[in-house]
Order: structure tokens, then sequence, then C-alpha cells
């Protein structure tokens, strides 16, 4: 009898490590309640089963040293509603800007490369239209692809300030409230850094401008090399850091630095624990690592649905980075109503997990590393490709197929025909051919891009020699 493997464990195995029986596999199959960021389109949203949707409670609020009453649950900016031309639907972003506020939501995250450029002028519309002492909002100096495109000194210090200022005309203020250094610790680490902000005086100029009150509070997110975030923090006595954004969540609070690809990443335990020490708030980007905890392999949806059969699994993901009390906002990408409706429920109010629940969610986290995802987040920042590539198309398209439990280890499978069938055809209906992974050149103009620290081609190889063997060996 052929063994019922997947990447190490069988199974079996994994069932009983899972602790999840017969019953725990035929919920495995089940689609309620997945959760935010879950939904592939707009049907699968509307046709999701709706519970009782309503918040219990108040929206749960972390204050700062300087008042600000933030809601625990931001809302990011990031992947907004589009029409069937593909861009930003204005109406539906409006109601659900209008729907957070009137539920508590307080802060909104956005960046100048959001949607294509298109972000902050959406985000200026929604929230104009309500009374400016009602929100906060973020968005960033994004000048890492200036930077990356050779600019330096006066010139890379006069786009970053047309920046600054353009951000500040589409969200239709005289003021942000909390301003980043966008995506630090990428690239060349210090060096580039130290290009981006320190070489060029844009730190002065972002000190000068909070010293004026036109920016609130100062702070930078971080993707990459422990040293970049290290280095920032010694000079946090000279700076003062407000706040910092980073990437936190179950998975990557022990795994995140052995879970990513050609640079180092860092566990979210370390970048949380280090903050903390210095009493700098925290801002959370990723609690469902783009979709990824909330679209898990079928055996850990069993697992989260045995223990807590009412909570969507992306609720655990968010009650874990709201528990921890230097977290001032956790951001999530809601965008469908089903998405803040679910996220308005876990925060209003946020229920903290306790010891017992916690070493459940890090158990959970190692098994799900049985599990070879390419830990895409789905951001896009590495499109365009110049040789038009779907990369993240493809990512997502072979993530789906292994949290479902359809990729299969060798021929021998008992399920090789059917899962064989459903990863080629479904390849061919999410990515045309001609942006398939094939199509590669290994150019690797993308990797420099991904804060994730993916090593592209790498992995797109993998997936084409996955696909080619697919195709050699029929079902």
């Amino acid at each position: 009898m052929a063994e019922e493997k997947n990447n190490g464990i069988n199974r079996r195995e994994f069932l009983k490590l899972a602790g999840v029986g017969t019953l725990g596999a035929g919920l495995a199959g089940s689609t309620l309640l997945q959760g935010c960021n879950f939904f592939a389109n707009e049907k699968d949203a509307a046709s999701a089963p709706k519970p009782n949707m309503e918040p219990t409670g108040p929206m749960t609020y972390r204050t700062t040293e300087k008042g600000d009453k933030v809601s625990i649950l931001g809302y990011g900016m990031m992947r907004l509603p589009t029409n069937d031309e593909g861009e930003i639907d204005q109406e539906m972003v409006n109601k659900l800007v209008d729907y957070a506020l009137a539920h508590g939501v307080n802060y909104f995250d956005t960046a100048p490369p959001y949607m294509k450029g298109k972000s902050e002028d959406a985000t200026g519309i929604a929230l104009s239209r309500h009374p400016r002492s009602s929100y906060y909002i973020a968005t960033k100096m994004s000048n890492h692809r200036m930077a990356l495109s050779g600019l330096t000194g006066k010139e890379l210090y006069n786009a970053s300030v047309e920046m600054y200022r353009t951000s500040m005309k589409k969200l239709k203020t005289d003021y942000i409230d909390y301003y980043l250094m966008h995506n630090v610790g990428g690239d060349t680490g210090i060096p580039f850094l130290k290009q981006r902000f320190f070489d060029c005086g844009l730190i002065e100029f972002l000190k000068k401008e909070r010293e004026a009150g036109r920016i609130r509070n100062l702070g930078f997110s971080f993707h990459g090399k422990v040293e970049v975030f290290d280095y920032l923090l010694s000079l946090h006595n000279e700076i003062h850091w407000d706040f910092v954004q980073i990437q936190l969540n179950y998975l990557d609070w022990k795994h995140a630095a052995e879970n990513k690809g050609w640079t180092a990443n860092v566990n979210a335990e370390y970048l949380y624990d280090e903050l903390a020490k210095r009493n700098i708030p925290s801002v959370i980007m990723e609690p469902l690592l783009g979709g990824r905890l909330s679209n898990v392999h079928d055996h850990v949806v069993a697992r989260l649905k045995q223990r807590a059969p009412e909570a969507s699994v992306a609720s655990w993901a968010f009650r874990f980075a709201g528990t921890y009390p230097k977290v001032l906002s956790v951001l999530s990408g809601m965008t469908y109503m089903e998405h803040l409706q679910d996220n308005l429920c876990t925060y209003s109010p946020l229920k903290p997990l306790n010891d017992e629940e916690l070493k459940f969610l890090f158990d959970t986290a190692d098994l799900m590393m049985q599990y070879p995802t390419v830990n895409c987040n789905d951001c896009k920042y590495c499109m365009p490709c110049p040789y038009g590539i779907d990369i993240p198309g493809i990512f997502v398209h072979y993530n789906k197929c292994v949290n479902e439990g359809r990729i299969a280890s060798g021929v021998h499978d008992e399920n090789y025909r059917k899962a064989r069938k459903e990863f080629l055809v479904g390849y061919d209906r999410s990515v045309p051919k001609l942006r398939q992974a094939n199509h590669c050149t290994g150019c690797n103009q993308c990797s420099p891009k991904c804060p994730q620290g993916l090593n592209i081609p790498e992995e797109l190889r993998k997936i084409d020699a996955y696909v080619e063997s697919l195709k050699r060996v029929g079902g």
C-alpha cells in the first residue's frame, strides 16, 4: 500500500499530531467561517455563511504617550475593492470606511505605491468626508525604488520630499498622524538605509517636520536584515521613534528566520521584545501573512475548528497579534465587508489569548511548518515583471494547492491523478500560459523588491519543475 506523504510526514501522522479524528477531517473540508482575506473573489465572499456578524461590545483601544486613543484594528488600504475594469471601486471604499468608522476603527494605513499608486487618493476621498479629528492617517516615505533606480544625494532628497508633499495632497490633509520610513532592511542593509535616509539628509527633514507638527508620530516599517533593525533602535535616544511597524503573527513568532529566502528575516518574538524593552509601540502588518493564515491546510482548519467551532480561522491570528500589550494597532487589508465584520467581532472587544491558547497556536505553527508553502504575501512589490510573468499569481495558486492538500508527493500517491489534474487545470485557469513560471529568465530584478526576502527565480524554478513533472507523468 502506497504511503500518503507530505514533506516528510504522512497524513495519518499529521492527523494524529494535529489532534483530529474522523470528525475533524470532515470539518477540514468545510469552508465555514474561513475569515478575512480568504475569499478569492467577491462571489465567494457573498456566498459565505454569515452567522452573527455584529460586534458584541465596544472596540478595544490602545492609548499612546501623546494621548492618541488608537483602535486595535487598523484598516490597511493596500488591498482595496476593484470594479470589473480593475479600477478602485470608490463607492465601495467609501462604504467600508464609513462602516469601519461607525464601529470604532480610527487607524488607516496607506502608502504611495499601494494599489498601483492610487490608494492614497481613494483613502483621501473616503476619509475627508468625515471630521479630521475622527481618524488617524498613516502613510510612508516609499523611496526605496527611487534609490534602487540610482538616485542619491540631493536628487533623492528632492524626489522624496515631493513624495511626502504629494501624499498630503492626495490624503487631503495638512498633517500626517503616523509617518513611516517605508520598507527598511532590504537590499544591502545598512548601506541602503543610509543612502535612502541619512546620507541625503532626509532623516533631519523628517525630524523637523515632526517638530513643526506636520508629522505627529515618526517611525519605520521593517523587513529584512536584523542589523538594520538593531541599528535604528540604537538611534532611539537621538531620534525617538514614536512607533515601529513590524510583521507579527503566530507562524513568524518563532519560525520567520528559518522560513525565508535570500535574506534572513527575523523572528517576530525578537522584534516585539526589543521594541517593548524601549517602550516603543508596535504596529502590526501581515497578521495573516497575506491571507495564508486564514487559508491554511485543511488539517490545520480542522484543528482550529475542533478547538473553537464558531470562531473563524482568521480570528485566531488576529487575537494573537492583539494579545501583546505594546501592540498599538493590527493592520488588516479588508477588501470585503465580510472581512471587516469578522475582524470587528474579534476586536470588539478583544479577548486576549491565555497562556494555554498561546501554546496551542505555537504548536499549530510547528505543524504548519511541515507544509512547503512559498512565503509570498501577494503584495505585488515584485511586479511588473519585465517578461510578463505573474509572479504572485503563480505563488497564490501553488500555496492554495499545498494548503488544500492537493500536492502529490509521487506518482504512487493514491490521489495522484486527482491532484495532478486539479493543479494543472487550476494553473492554466488562474495564470495565462505566457505568464507562467517556465518563462522566467532568472534576471532577478524581482528579488530585491520582495519584502519577504524571497529568491523569486529559485521559487519559480521549483514550481516549474513540479509542473513539468506532472506533465511528463500522466494520470
